[in-house]
């Protein structure tokens, strides 16, 4: 039996196990009930578990009977503080949501954990099973590696994989060797003036209508300092100022992320943001403080590991079911940390259900966005098959 056949006969306890997380969904680093689920899916399997001390993550280390490197793979388990609206029977019973699928990771890792020990006789190296917490902003994937994640195995890890689904039609993978997810970044601003009476503005220094010209100078900056062909997407997504109608605040604030997709423009921006903003403040008779925050890098995959995914996944799932991405996503990912100290490739899983237009579906984040687990078979057996591709391995 391939792997595809062996995941669909599980199909049944991943689609249960995704349920479960999904009911009851955590957010951040400590995700004492998702990590109980893990280690109970888990249980029984000839795995090494490691517990990690500053998050509730599991690692997990196969060993092969035969010797060989060790690939390293990778599901999220976070949530995020999403009200879910989706009305399905299974929905989260708490004020977070599985709105970014994680529960569809943790499930089809759990699936390729299972499928490639039932084969740990015939497996030649190692497999680490990277169950991670905190992808949605806390870097949980950088405080795994700070703790040892890749010496889990008594080696560093030949080549990383992970699989994140999107909506799209079901079934259909798409990654691109380069730049395949953004760097994150967070622009904090605070503009200081004098405040006052509302009916004397004259009188004060106002910062609230520097702030309202920042939310626009800040757009044309980004499109007349920029080349169009290495983009930037700076969204403000925070505004602040005062707490009574008739009064001019001491002070109003911003906040935007950023997204990058190279070094150059994340340098770029980082030395000449903070004279930007000060010099539109000084404009106004104001001052300013500016704080850029680098919070994920740029997920770059390997040419060498993402061509031999393409071209092994297309033969296991058939060519029209494997695409190259044409352009990166303006998103984020904390495997971009992992990427960094081990060559692999980050690959994209489409999921929507049958019933859902592809066209309009509502994508990560919505409360409303839906993920059909059927697809939990193809993940399971698409992260199995990289792994055991990678070794080498006989069937």
């Amino acid at each position: 039996m391939t792997f595809v056949d062996e995941a669909t006969e599980i199909l049944p306890e991943l689609v249960a196990l995704r349920r479960l997380l999904h009911g009851a969904p955590e957010v951040g680093l400590v995700l004492p009930e998702t990590q109980a689920a893990v280690l109970d899916a888990l249980d029984g399997l000839e795995l090494e578990i490691t517990l990690g001390s500053g998050t509730t993550s599991v690692t997990a280390v196969l060993r092969g009977a035969r010797p060989g490197p060790t690939v390293l793979l990778r599901g999220d388990m976070d949530a995020l503080p999403v009200v879910e609206l989706t009305g399905l029977e299974y929905a989260s019973t708490n004020q977070n949501m599985h709105a970014c699928g994680h529960d569809l990771h943790v499930a089809g890792l759990v699936g390729a954990a299972r499928l490639l020990a039932a084969r740990r006789q015939s497996l030649a190296g190692n497999v680490v099973f990277m169950f991670q917490p905190g992808e949605e902003g806390d870097g949980g994937a950088k405080v795994m590696l700070d703790e040892g994640l890749l010496d889990a195995s008594g080696e560093k890890p030949a080549a990383a994989y992970a699989i994140h689904v999107v909506p799209g039609p079901r079934g259909v993978f798409t990654t691109r060797p380069g730049t395949i997810m953004a760097g994150a970044n967070e622009l904090q601003v605070i503009v200081h003036g004098a405040g006052g009476h509302g009916s004397k503005p004259q009188m004060s220094r106002d910062p609230v209508p520097v702030v309202a010209e920042l939310v626009t100078a800040l757009q044309t900056y980004v499109t007349r300092r920029f080349d169009v062909f290495d983009p930037i997407v700076l969204t403000v997504t925070q505004l602040a100022a005062g707490a009574a109608s008739n009064v001019i605040p001491d002070r109003a604030s911003l906040g935007a992320t950023v997204r990058t997709l190279s070094a150059a423009t994340h340098a770029q921006l980082r030395e000449e943001l903070p004279d930007f903003v000060e010099s539109i403040a000084a404009a106004h008779g104001c001052t300013a403080t500016t704080t850029f925050i680098t919070q994920y890098p740029v997920t770059v995959n390997h040419a060498v590991e993402t061509e031999a995914a393409i071209s092994h996944l297309r033969g296991v799932f058939g060519e029209n079911r494997v695409q190259r991405a044409e352009q990166p996503v303006m998103g984020s990912e904390d495997f971009s940390f992992v990427l960094q100290e081990v060559p692999g490739t980050f690959i994209f899983l489409m999921a929507s259900p049958p019933e859902v237009d592809p066209a309009t579906a509502e994508y990560n984040h919505s409360p409303r966005v839906l993920f059909d687990d059927e697809v939990l078979a193809d993940q399971a057996a698409a992260l199995a098959e990289l792994a055991w591709s990678h070794l080498g391995s006989d069937r």
